[in-house]
Parts: C-alpha cells; sequence; structure tokens
C-alpha cells in the first residue's frame, strides 16, 4: 500500500471513531464528510440544543503535497496525536490551524 492509500485508511478510520461518540446532552449528531478524490475529511456537528440550531466543523483534514494539514481541531485531545498513535509520523502532520510562525515550535510539520 502506498503512503497516500495508508494515510487515507488511517485518516478514515479515525474519524469514524469519533463520529461515533455520542453527544450526552441535546439533539446533535455527527456527520463524516469524506472526499477522497480531493482528499478532504471533514466532521461535522449538527442538530439542536436549547432550541438553538448547531451546525459546525469539529475536525477538518486536508492531504495536501502528501502532508496532512488538520485545518480544523476542536477535540478535547488533539487529532493529531490520534493521528500519531495511529501509526503517521509527526513530521507529517502540519498544525494549519496554527499561525505558520508558530508552527516551529510544535512537534510536527511546519509545511
Amino acid at each position: 500500500m502506498d503512503t497516500l492509500d495508508n494515510y487515507r485508511q488511517i485518516i478514515q478510520k479515525v474519524l469514524t471513531e469519533y463520529s461515533q461518540l455520542p453527544y450526552a446532552y441535546g439533539e446533535l449528531e455527527r456527520q463524516l464528510i469524506i472526499d477522497q478524490t480531493a482528499n478532504h475529511y471533514l466532521l461535522l456537528t449538527v442538530g439542536w440544543e436549547n432550541k438553538q440550531r448547531v451546525h459546525g466543523c469539529l475536525i477538518h483534514i486536508d492531504i495536501i503535497n502528501g502532508k496532512i494539514w488538520i485545518q480544523r481541531d476542536g477535540t478535547e485531545t488533539g487529532i493529531a496525536n490520534e493521528l500519531v498513535n495511529a501509526g503517521i509520523a509527526k513530521n507529517q502532520i502540519v498544525l494549519a490551524f496554527q499561525p505558520s510562525d508558530v508552527r516551529k515550535y510544535t512537534d510536527f510539520a511546519v509545511n
């Protein structure tokens, strides 16, 4: 299996596990959206809480130029850590939600 296919499988597996976690409150659900052709992965939260509509992005990951770019991470533990635990090297993960001048101070890729 080539690296790109491996990344796709790992991302899909990790996000599928997150998507199956139930919310403890509200009428909320998670929706996993995957576009493997364009290498976009989204985990959305949709539903109702206290008569308020909820619609937002919990996790957004792209694969760009052979690296994993985490565009949005709304998890408590950090989706990057989950990807590392699943076998992806830190130098292959870009924390895109951090400013580029801050990324050099993380253990992850700069770009």
